[in-house]
């Protein structure tokens, strides 16, 4: 071939993608049930069916699902914000609160910025901050498997622009005290913007966590983020908010996927908080359900730190790890591993939570 029809010649090269892309981790999401022998609890999803207003308020708007949502979700951002008691400028929206943290991470941070987080936490945290450019910061947790925000408080450096803290904390269950958090805002620069993740606040205990709102009222880089996902049962539509001051929230809205919030979800959300007392009854009927297999599960020798969320966390070394996951893959059980961490286990119907119960007796130290 000749140095011209060398050059005439097509490429053979395929495109490639970013560098940053090409190392990510892939997100795990909990194995799906396969048949109904199966229990399924590596999700922490709601066991419970959508909230029959949510429902009826989904089959009304698919009438009219040849229409675009409503881009800036305002009848939700209004609901909300009288929810919230705060105003409609303080209330943004996405497809549940990974994707508004994703709203957060792309509207602060450029490339070789910082976030600091817990590790173990939300296992989004690195996949989204590492997406944007950033760099993320893990900082294990204490012997109580809880945030250490003395040592989170100390990574911060003049990179860092955004602070994660997840409360009750993902897949440990622990929250954050009101009183430890404020006393870390107090150490935390003005100009960094730390976001209490609440993805499980209405299993949580009353007191057991922050009063996220006063410390936002108070503290105006706290922003504070929440879903529909877990117990308002809406997980499969996708719908989660943030609050955050309006210059903030208005950013947020800025870096949002357009038309990302469906109609269905908007309105089901909705419906959802209109029916915010069946929900709490739902929430209270879990925390009865997971105080009871805590309290059986110590009875039988497993220790545990006191989850606030609607799952338990068992701590497991590699060895133990594995025997756990082939008794529960063999009792049709499925739960959520952590290589060289643990086993996360969602509080279900009663009926699941006493088959987790048996199995984990056969195996107490």
């Amino acid at each position: 071939m000749t140095p011209e029809q060398l050059l005439a010649a097509p490429s053979t090269a395929l495109p490639t993608l970013r560098g940053a892309v090409a190392g990510l981790p892939s997100y795990v999401p909990g194995r799906r049930s396969a048949g109904a022998d199966i229990a399924a609890l590596a999700s922490n999803e709601s066991h419970y069916e959508p909230l029959p207003a949510a429902t009826v308020a989904v089959a009304e708007a698919a009438r009219r699902m040849n229409r675009y949502p409503d881009m800036a979700a305002v009848e939700l951002r209004e609901r909300l914000a009288r929810h919230l008691g705060v105003s409609l400028e303080e209330v943004a929206v996405g497809p549940g609160s990974v994707g508004v943290l994703q709203q957060i991470i792309t509207g602060l941070c450029d490339a070789g910025d910082e976030v600091v987080f817990a590790w173990r936490s939300f296992e989004a945290y690195p996949i989204l901050v590492e997406l944007a450019g950033a760099r993320p910061v893990r900082i294990p947790l204490d012997h109580l498997e809880g945030h250490d925000l003395d040592a989170m408080a100390a990574a911060v450096t003049d990179c860092t622009k955004v602070i994660l803290l997840c409360t009750p904390n993902n897949p440990t269950g622990v929250p954050i005290s009101h009183e430890r958090i404020e006393a870390f805002l107090q150490s935390v620069r003005s100009d960094v913007l730390v976001v209490i993740d609440e993805a499980y606040v209405e299993y949580a205990d009353a007191g057991s966590g922050p009063d996220s709102l006063a410390l936002y009222r108070q503290y105006p880089n706290v922003c504070i983020l929440r879903t529909f996902s877990k117990a308002y049962g809406l997980a499969g539509l996708r719908v989660g908010y943030a609050v955050a001051v309006p210059a903030i929230a208005e950013g947020l809205r800025r870096t949002a996927l357009p038309f990302s919030v469906s109609a269905l979800a908007q309105k089901a959300a909705i419906a959802s908080l209109d029916a915010g007392e069946e929900m709490a009854a739902r929430a209270s009927a879990v925390r009865e359900e997971r105080a009871r297999m805590a309290a059986e599960l110590e009875a039988q020798g497993w220790k545990l730190q006191p989850s606030q969320g609607n799952f338990l966390w068992i701590r497991a070394d590699e060895v133990l790890l594995a025997t756990l996951v082939e008794a529960f893959n063999g009792a049709g059980i499925m739960v959520r591993a952590y290589q060289g961490d643990g086993v996360r286990i969602t509080v279900a119907d009663a009926a699941s939570n006493d088959r987790v119960l048996r199995l984990l007796a056969a195996h107490a130290a």
